[in-house]
C-alpha cells in the first residue's frame, strides 16, 4: 500500500510526548497536510468511548499509535497492574476500533521489554515467544506485545493493516527527566548535573554496572516509524535499534564526563539491574522498509546532555 502524505489524515496518539513530538515533526516534513495529535485530557484511549470518540471527530485514515504509561524500573516496580491494564486497553480498543471504522493503516509501537529475560543477543524479532519478560517489567512489556497478537489476529480474520515495531530505549532531547518515570540516560545525566551543581563528591547508581543496553536516538526512531507508515505492510513485528550494547558500567562514566561531573561512582547492588543484556538483530527493518540508524551514540549523547541544560536555564 502507498501513502501519499498530503492526502492522509494521520491521528498521532502520544503525539505531545517525547517520541511523538518527533514523528509529528518528520510527518509535517514529509507533507502530511492534516495531523490530529488526541490529549488524554479529552480522550482518554482507556476509555472505549473515547476511543471511539476520537475516530468518529478526527476521521483518521492512518493512526500511528505511541501513546503508552511508561517509566523506569522504579515506577514499573511500583505500578504493575496499572502499567499492564493502561497499555492493553489502550492497544486493544484503538486497533478493534480502527478495524469497525474501516481505518486504511494503524502503526503501532511495542517495546523491547516485551523479549525474554534471557534472550540470545541480538534479539531476533523470532525470539519473542521463547521465555517471559524480565521480571521487573514483564506486566508492562506483555501488554505491549499484545499488540502483535491483536495485529496477526486482525490481520488473518478481517484484513486489518497494522504493524507493530519494537525499539530499544529511546534518548535524546525533550525526553522525560522526572526522577520517578524517566529511563536510565536522562536519569543519569539528571543525576550527574545536579551532583555537579551541588559539588557533590559522588553519585549512587542502581545495580552493580554489569547489565547492557542500546540506544536509540529518537529522531532516528520517529524517520523508522514514518518509513514503516509508508512502506511497510506487514504484521511481522520488527526491532528498531541502533545495532550496538553498552555495558552500563562504561555508560555511566561517559555520561559523567560530557556532564563534567568528577566525582566518584559508587554501585548499589541491593537494586534491580533489570534485564541481563539488551541489543536487537535491525537487519528486518532495512530489508522491509530500508530503515538503518543514523545519528552516532557520543554525538546524541552530547547533544541530550546540552538540551538538558539549556532547559535547565530556561
Amino acid at each position: 500500500m502507498s501513502l501519499t502524505w498530503l492526502s492522509e489524515r494521520v491521528v498521532v496518539t502520544g503525539g505531545a510526548g517525547f517520541l511523538g513530538s518527533y514523528v509529528v515533526e518528520h510527518l509535517r516534513d514529509k507533507g502530511a497536510g492534516a495531523i490530529f495529535v488526541p490529549r488524554s485530557s479529552e480522550y482518554d484511549l482507556i476509555d472505549l468511548a473515547a476511543v471511539r470518540a476520537l475516530y468518529s471527530d478526527f476521521r483518521p485514515t492512518v493512526l500511528i499509535h505511541l501513546a503508552a504509561r511508561v517509566g523506569g524500573i522504579g515506577a514499573n516496580r511500583k505500578n504493575p497492574g496499572k502499567f499492564f491494564y493502561d497499555n492493553l486497553m489502550m492497544g486493544t480498543q484503538l486497533i478493534e476500533v480502527g478495524r469497525q471504522v474501516g481505518l486504511k493503516k494503524l502503526v503501532a509501537v511495542g517495546t523491547i521489554c516485551a523479549y525474554p529475560k534471557h534472550c540470545p543477543v541480538p534479539f531476533r524479532e523470532e525470539d519473542l515467544w521463547n521465555g517471559y519478560p524480565e521480571e521487573t517489567n514483564a506486566p508492562y512489556g506483555l501488554a505491549k506485545k499484545m499488540l502483535l497478537v491483536q495485529s496477526q489476529a486482525y490481520r488473518q480474520q478481517y484484513g486489518f493493516n497494522s504493524v507493530v515495531l519494537f525499539p530499544v530505549n529511546l534518548y535524546g532531547p525533550r525526553d522525560n527527566f522526572d526522577p520517578e518515570l524517566s529511563h536510565v540516560i536522562p536519569a543519569l545525566i539528571r543525576k550527574c548535573v545536579e551532583a555537579r551543581e551541588r559539588g557533590d563528591r559522588h553519585i549512587v547508581v542502581w545495580g552493580d554496572g554489569s547489565a547492557s543496553r542500546e540506544f536509540l536516538h529518537v529522531r532516528d526512531a520517529a524517520e523508522a516509524i514514518v518509513a514503516a507508515a509508508e512502506r511497510y505492510d506487514e504484521s511481522e513485528p520488527v526491532n528498531l535499534g541502533a545495532g550496538f550494547e553498552i555495558c552500563i558500567g562504561d555508560l555511566v562514566p561517559r555520561i559523567a564526563r560530557l556532564c563534567r561531573f568528577v566525582g566518584a561512582i559508587e554501585w548499589d547492588p541491593t537494586k534491580p539491574n533489570g534485564q541481563p543484556r539488551r541489543m536487537l538483530d535491525t537487519s528486518r527493518a532495512l530489508l522491509a522498509f530500508g530503515w538503518k540508524a543514523r545519528i552516532g551514540f557520543e554525538e546524541g549523547l552530547r547533544e541530550t546532555v546540552a538540551w538538558f541544560e539549556r532547559s535547565r536555564r530556561g
